[in-house]
C-alpha cells in the first residue's frame, strides 16, 4: 500500500493539534473517579457546596497591578525599541509566518 507524500506531515500536524487540546488543566482539583466527580457535580448543583470560582484566593491589589502593567506594556516596549530592533522583530515574525 502506497502512502501519500504528505502522510507523515499530516499525522504529525494532527497529533500536535490533538495533544494541545488534551493537555489537562492542573488548576482544577476535581476527583478522577467518575462516581466521586458525579457526587461533586450534584453537590454543586444542589447548593450543598459552593461552585468553584477562579481567582477567589487572589489579592485584588496584585490583580489590578498586573492589569495596569499589561495595558501599558506593549506601548512602552514599542517606544523603547529602535527602528532597527523593530525591523528585526518584524523580519523574524514574517519568517515564522512563512515557515508554517
Amino acid at each position: 500500500m502506497q502512502k501519500a507524500p504528505g502522510f507523515w506531515a499530516s499525522i504529525a500536524k494532527n497529533y500536535k493539534r490533538r495533544h494541545i487540546l488534551t493537555i489537562p488543566d492542573r488548576s482544577r482539583k476535581r476527583p478522577r473517579d467518575p462516581n466521586q466527580l458525579a457526587k461533586l457535580i450534584v453537590d454543586m448543583a444542589t447548593g450543598e457546596i459552593p461552585p468553584e470560582s477562579p481567582g477567589e484566593d487572589k489579592d485584588p491589589a496584585a490583580v489590578s497591578l498586573g492589569r495596569r502593567g499589561g495595558l501599558k506594556g506593549g506601548k512602552a516596549r514599542a517606544a523603547k525599541l529602535t527602528a532597527e530592533q523593530r525591523a528585526e522583530i518584524a523580519r523574524k515574525a514574517a519568517k515564522a509566518r512563512w515557515n508554517k
